[in-house]
């Protein structure tokens, strides 16, 4: 049986949603700031979020799950650094006007303020190439996988809850896990929901 046409990841209906969100930017000051791609492609009424996994050789943050994205060059926008690192990560190039909008700033443990923007890919997913070094697996997530609820649980180091998104076998923790799960509040839900405030993991602070 073929699963329902599923239209919330279609560009008219993200860039609605983001057009009412008024994110929040962070100010970087003595932190590097950095840029992350929700990137949204696939066959019309079926779109997919490009989730990566870090290979395991990799000195930071080895084997977890990421956005392409990654540090701002000097003189750089945080936008450009987004579609930069989504080329050279996933081979995948795509045109300014490609950027729907953004989410929140997140600040991590280990010093960044990383800014989020919804890219849309479309139809051109068999142009990715990834890159070896720096991508594992792809994973092409469905707009169901994404629409599940928010796992908090406390830690005696934080008065915060740390989020986690429930994906497949695993659960992703911020800043990855809080950027999904706030694509999913405003963009599935129309709920504006803030991630500030989510903590990370103790092993993600440094």
């Amino acid at each position: 049986m073929n699963s329902p046409a599923d239209d919330r990841l279609e560009r008219a209906n993200i860039e609605l949603a983001l057009s009412h969100f008024d994110h929040r930017s962070v100010t970087v000051g003595t932190r590097r700031a950095a840029a992350v791609a929700l990137a949204i492609g696939g066959p019309a009424h079926a779109r997919r979020l490009l989730l990566t996994k870090r290979p395991s050789r990799l000195r930071a943050h080895p084997g977890q799950f990421a956005l392409p994205g990654g540090s701002v060059d000097p003189g750089e926008t945080t936008e450009a650094a987004c579609l930069r690192e989504l080329q050279e990560e996933l081979g995948l190039t795509v045109p300014q006007d490609c950027v729907l909008g953004r989410l929140d700033d997140y600040e991590t443990r280990s010093g960044y303020v990383i800014s989020p923007f919804v890219v849309w890919v479309g139809d051109r997913l068999d142009e990715m190439s990834p890159s070896p070094t720096e991508v594992a697996t792809v994973y092409e997530v469905s707009s169901a996988e994404i629409d599940v609820d928010a796992r908090f649980v406390t830690i005696e180091q934080s008065n915060r809850p740390v989020v986690q998104w429930p994906f497949r076998d695993s659960l992703v923790h911020a800043p990855t896990g809080a950027v999904v799960h706030q694509f999913r509040e405003v963009v599935l839900r129309g709920r504006h929901t803030r991630v500030a405030d989510f903590e990370q993991p103790v092993f993600a602070w440094r």
